[in-house]
């Protein structure tokens, strides 16, 4: 019986929580728990990251999104990321789907060099208030010579 009432009271937040995707609205995204973990498929090393997005819906269920990241990797390499992007939330409920384009420079200490690099996410929107809600994600990114992937978890605020 427990488990049904959680059941029905989840449903019952995820509906009401459905009219922070409207147009107009602002969402704000940041990693700020850090647990984003990836696995490189080039250097064959996890990396440790913290993201930021932060956007506006243009129509109902689509946000534009600008995002800003920072990664240490195993291997000494530091990885800033800016770029573009969108997500679209599905249903109303706060399962999404993204993709974003973004400029990365990548620092090995004595040796420089950026590149552009193509990324999607999956993810859902969990609503703990009308307004904040803990987001966690599957990811996959790629550039001219290799692909991440990865899961994080981040928080959003809708307002």
């Amino acid at each position: 019986m427990k488990k049904l009432m959680l059941l029905v009271c989840l449903l019952v937040a995820s509906v009401a929580a459905r009219a922070q995707f409207e147009k107009g609205k602002w969402v704000v995204s940041p990693s700020l728990t850090g647990l984003e973990l990836s696995h490189d498929t080039g250097t064959d090393k996890t990396s440790f990251g913290l993201e930021v997005k932060g956007g506006a819906f243009l129509i109902d269920n689509v946000a534009l999104l600008v995002n800003g990241a920072a990664k240490w990797n195993e291997n000494g390499a530091d990885i800033y990321s800016l770029g573009v992007g969108g997500r679209y939330y599905f249903s109303k409920v706060g399962v999404f789907l993204g993709a974003n384009v973004n400029v990365d420079r990548y620092d090995w200490g004595n040796l420089d060099d950026t590149k552009f690099s193509f990324g999607m996410e999956a993810g859902y929107a969990f609503f703990l208030s009308r307004t904040v809600t803990i987001e966690p994600a599957a990811y996959w990114n790629v550039n001219g010579d290799r692909s991440k992937f990865g899961v994080k978890v981040g928080f959003g605020l809708y307002f």
